[in-house]
């Protein structure tokens, strides 16, 4: 067997996915170019804990730059690409909308040329389920996805058309995979959860967007990184959600649950609610099931207890982690 690029992999679900790969068995090449979106403190962490595994290589590069992947490529018997670098997060694309394109657009062509000239034959790309706004839910694949309200969601269907010009020009094989609000421990600090968690912990005031009505279809990052494993299977072209495949829960749920498990009371503060944000999220799962045999086992409530657990048990150092 190859070796199996992940790209992203310091992230939340690039490091998750990593880390199932090697528990495989499997070589992984690790790329990241450890940028400071979010506190690095989290990156470091995670890549510290993958590079611990002597079938884990780290290359700090990034997917913009061509003659650093070339080199990569070219130097490896690489079987299959997971595409898990991107920038992320719906408010700040409408900030610096010009980085997410470069990131998410170019950077998923270069990784598709580099495949195409080194004859690497299968990509999973990671999509997101923000391009399912203003669609009926729950969001099955064959919806319409034409009109993106943020420039992330715009990136991300540029990367999915091109990922297509591919396959259908030269027989590449690609997952898209459309992931449904990722949490656990280690996650990103700039998604509700962990800054949830913090803030209560801390007795700082939550940061809420609107009532806290909105729900989202929570996934479990184990769940999501075995998904994404399955994935790496032969499919020919296929968008595939990963959803929690459970009720939608809302943000005063979360809040409220999470106040249980830290034994504190949450002190929220009110922010209007953003129009490129969705009030909800509901996935499909069942092409999931039926291609890649592929269903979530954790449930929210346990998942919530997993990462209020890891962060105690790391409280001194993310005491220091900016939000």
């Amino acid at each position: 067997m190859g070796k199996i690029i992940v790209t992203g992999a310091a992230g939340f679900i690039g490091w998750k996915t990593s880390q199932q790969l090697l528990d495989a068995g499997r070589q992984v090449i690790g790329i990241d170019n450890m940028n400071d979106y979010y506190d690095v403190a989290l990156k470091e962490h995670r890549r510290d804990e993958l590079v611990k595994n002597g079938c884990f290589a780290f290359h700090p590069l990034d997917i913009e730059d061509r003659e650093a992947l070339d080199s990569l490529f070219g130097g490896n018997d690489v079987e299959a690409v997971i595409n898990l670098a991107a920038r992320a997060g719906v408010r700040y694309s409408l900030e610096n909308p010009h980085v997410y394109m470069s990131t998410n657009a170019q950077g998923t062509l270069n990784l598709l040329e580099m495949m195409r000239k080194y004859g690497v034959k299968k990509m999973v790309l990671a999509s997101t389920s923000s391009l399912y706004a203003g669609q009926k839910m729950p969001f099955t694949e064959d919806l319409p996805v034409n009109t993106p309200i943020s420039p992330y969601a715009a990136s991300k269907k540029a990367a999915e058309v091109m990922a297509y010009s591919y396959h259908f020009l030269f027989g590449l094989d690609i997952s898209v995979l459309r992931y449904f609000t990722v949490y656990g421990p280690a996650g990103r600090p700039d998604m509700s959860i962990f800054r949830f968690i913090k803030w209560i912990d801390e007795g700082t005031p939550i940061e809420l967007f609107g009532d806290g009505s909105q729900s989202r279809d929570f996934t479990y990052i184990d769940d999501i990184a075995s998904g994404t494993i399955k994935a790496l299977k032969e499919v020919g072209y296929e968008i595939i959600n990963l959803g929690g495949g459970r009720e939608p829960r809302s943000l005063q749920y979360v809040i409220a649950t999470l106040e249980g498990y830290l034994g504190k009371k949450a002190s929220l503060h009110h922010k209007p609610f953003h129009k490129a944000d969705m009030t909800e999220t509901s996935a499909d799962i069942s092409k999931a099931a039926r291609l890649l045999g592929w269903k979530p086992g954790t449930g929210l409530e346990e998942g919530l207890r997993s990462a209020v657990e890891w962060y105690r048990a790391n409280r001194e150092w993310l005491s220091k982690v900016k939000l």
